[in-house]
């Protein structure tokens, strides 16, 4: 009866454990290669009703993005509010230019390779 007792409770910590990893890992960041872009124009809005009537808006944007190595792509990316001009976003890029995710950064947080190249 112990041994089940304990095997339980460890099986109990381990589902918890994975729980919570699970809850607090951004499946979107993982193998994601990072760019680094500025906003410097208001985005495009896009408006769409939802079934129970609600009007929602979101924000298209087409801007070129830097990685730490200085290559150069054009991403487009949506975003459910209008961004701020001048703030840098890291984006996080899968399939060569599909944005997954993105972060505002500061400009000192951007690869020196990076920050040349803008």
């Amino acid at each position: 009866m112990r041994k089940f007792l304990i095997t339980i409770g460890i099986l109990f910590i381990i589902g918890a454990v994975s729980v919570f990893a699970l809850a607090k890992f951004d499946f979107n960041r993982f193998n994601a290669e990072s760019y680094y872009l500025q906003i410097t124009k208001d985005g495009e809005p896009h408006e769409y009703k939802l079934n129970d009537g609600t009007v929602m808006t979101s924000y298209s944007y087409t801007l070129d993005a830097i990685n730490a190595k200085g290559k150069t792509i054009q991403l487009e990316f949506n975003a459910q509010k209008n961004l701020r001009k001048g703030a840098y976003l890291k984006m996080y890029v899968k399939k060569g230019d599909q944005v997954s995710s993105y972060d505002e950064v500061k400009l000192e947080d951007i690869p020196q390779m990076a920050q040349k190249n803008k």
